[in-house]
């Protein structure tokens, strides 16, 4: 059906009249040549009907048809999503990400800044009694090289200890003096939490504070009420004055045989909204992230973001496997975060070296390659600067991530895949999409398919050992398993299996060589989406967490090695069969 567009179909009667009545002047070729193709077609009907006379039609058979097609080139139609409705996206499977956890699993990876009164007391759990004249950096402090180095390093926030277990204050409080205001820093008139915010700022990085709930200089503690009235106190200090915090870092320390008292952490939960409506919560249980458990700076190899908020408690003793995994079926979303220092202790201590980039990298693959958030700390030294050595290991980090993922292998490839959701031309879940970049445009299958399948050509023969498989995480978590096949010699062959992906899966092999590759989701909740499918070039890297099966691939969890053997035999039987 077309709808006809009036406006061009009225100026097109206009000018059949005007040229009616121009009859001599429709003979002038000169003119002729200069007229558009609708007043030729004009002149052409006002001449068939010159000679009209009551026994002949006032139109001919050839200009009824052209009028006609005259019409319908003047004619719009109708809308294709009337015409042909399009297939709407599939319906996200809960529980979903906020908008700022979100943003968080884009950062990928924060600064932690351990720094205080245990910085010059080459302590690392301060007893709260250290004099504060301890603290004295000197005129050499400067917060804007910390900043700088987190930039530089690729990192998009720094999250500082503005008071750790000692009870020692980073900031002039109010409602202590155990403090800067009593160090000789600057004559007690200093304030670290604000010149690393105005740095911050600056920069464009995120500021992030740790609060430490358990303080061992405060008398008070111990006491329900008025030791959170206190933490509150402080808590509001910093979120009113010192611009926007982005990220509010808690755990439930409390040390050995400590005072018995309670943390009001749903209290303390409500005035961070309230005041920072915009910053996340960490903590053991969330509500925005989580711990992963650990201090090793790995997750599990099968790591959800979904998980049960009620399971665990706050600085309790909780099921490690559980925080470091995940839950499938749980109802909260809170993504874990994987937490290391790249010195053997959180402070500065001079007899310690940092790790090398080699580690971070291999840390790197674990945390953010594994669905997490790496947040790696680098403490400032007694001459309040970050150190040069850990400068060179994380300028070294970055370039080892530059060299292996600015390059995907996969980039040019021909991409096809086992079936598309709706219109096969309909761009919105096309499998080219999984070589775009980013998250908010995804590959979509028909529903309700067994299992899924992408192809790609790469056009030619390509060495690689890493793949990066994505998924649009706004819609859910939903990949359980999956595999990748290399084709070789008429063969497909398996290279790697695996579990979770989340909001991104790295995964490390043995080099394979090939042209043509097809990545397999084998279990899914609900229909899988992949936004991304990269393929790269690990120099620097051995699969240290592969399996030592000599020349079989690499698995990413006992279970898949099970797996393997039985698609092996099944193989085996049926070719005894034939």
């Amino acid at each position: 059906m077309l709808i006809l567009h009036q406006p061009r179909f009225i100026f097109f009667l206009k000018e059949l009249s005007l040229h009616n009545n121009k009859e001599e002047r429709s003979g002038n070729k000169k003119k002729k040549k200069t007229m558009n193709h609708q007043q030729q077609a004009v002149q052409r009907i006002r001449k068939s009907s010159s000679n009209n006379s009551s026994t002949k039609p006032i139109i001919s058979h050839n200009t009824t048809t052209l009028l006609l097609l005259l019409f319908f080139s003047l004619s719009t139609p109708i809308s294709s999503s009337l015409s042909n409705p399009q297939t709407p996206p599939p319906l996200p499977i809960l529980p979903l990400p906020t908008s700022l956890q979100l943003s968080w699993q884009l950062s990928e990876m924060s600064l932690f800044l351990h720094f205080g009164t245990n910085t010059f007391t080459d302590s690392e759990w301060g007893t709260g009694h250290a004099d504060p004249s301890v603290f004295n950096p000197s005129s050499t402090l400067d917060p804007a090289q910390w900043v700088q180095v987190a930039k530089n390093s690729g990192f998009s926030s720094v999250i500082l200890t503005a008071k750790h277990h000692d009870g020692f204050c980073l900031w002039p409080s109010v409602y202590t003096n155990y403090s800067v205001q009593s160090s000789p820093w600057k004559g007690g008139k200093g304030d670290v939490v604000a010149e690393l915010a105005v740095a911050a700022r600056a920069a464009g990085i995120e500021l992030g504070l740790y609060l430490s709930p358990w303080d061992r200089h405060e008398a008070v503690f111990g006491k329900t009420i008025g030791y959170n009235e206190f933490y509150m106190g402080q808590l509001t200090e910093l979120l009113t004055g010192y611009g926007e915090i982005k990220h509010i870092w808690l755990d439930g320390a409390k040390g050995e045989g400590e005072k018995n008292m309670d943390y009001l952490f749903e209290t303390w939960f409500g005035l961070i909204r309230q005041l920072q409506p915009s910053a996340t919560i960490f903590s053991d249980a969330g509500p925005d992230t989580r711990w992963v458990g650990d201090e090793d700076g790995a997750a599990g190899f099968t790591c959800w973001s979904l998980f049960n908020r009620s399971s665990v408690t706050i600085g309790g003793d909780n099921d490690y496997q559980y925080t470091r995994g995940g839950d499938p079926n749980g109802c909260d979303w809170v993504p874990p975060e994987c937490d290391v220092s790249i010195r053997p202790g959180w402070f500065w201590h001079s007899s310690e070296k940092p790790k090398s980039a080699k580690t971070l990298l291999d840390l790197y693959y674990k945390s953010v390659g594994r669905n997490c958030l790496l947040l790696l700390n680098v403490p400032p030294n007694s001459s309040g600067l970050i150190s040069d050595e850990d400068i060179q290991v994380l300028q070294d980090f970055a370039e080892l991530r530059h060299i292996i993922f600015s390059d995907n292998l996969a980039e040019n490839a021909i991409v096809n895949a086992s079936s598309t959701r709706g219109d096969i031309s309909d761009p919105r879940f096309s499998p080219v999409n999984v070589l775009r970049e980013g998250i908010y445009t995804y590959w979509a299958p028909q529903e309700g398919q067994s299992s899924c399948a992408i192809y790609l050509d790469l056009g030619q023969l390509v060495s690689f050992n890493v793949l990066q498989v994505q998924e649009p995480i706004q819609m859910g978590q939903r990949i359980t398993e999956f595999h990748l096949d290399v084709l070789n010699k008429g063969q497909w062959t398996t290279v790697i299996n695996g579990t979770t992906v989340g909001y991104k899966r790295l995964v490390r092999f043995t080099m394979v060589k090939s042209q043509w590759l097809r990545f397999i989701v084998d279990k899914s909740r609900g229909d899988p989406l992949i936004s991304y499918l990269g393929i790269y070039m690990d120099p620097f890297s051995i699969a240290q967490d592969s399996y030592d099966l000599g020349s079989l691939p690499y698995f990413d969890h006992i279970s898949s090695v099970i797996k393997f053997f039985s698609r092996k035999l099944t193989i085996i039987a049926s070719k005894a069969l034939i």
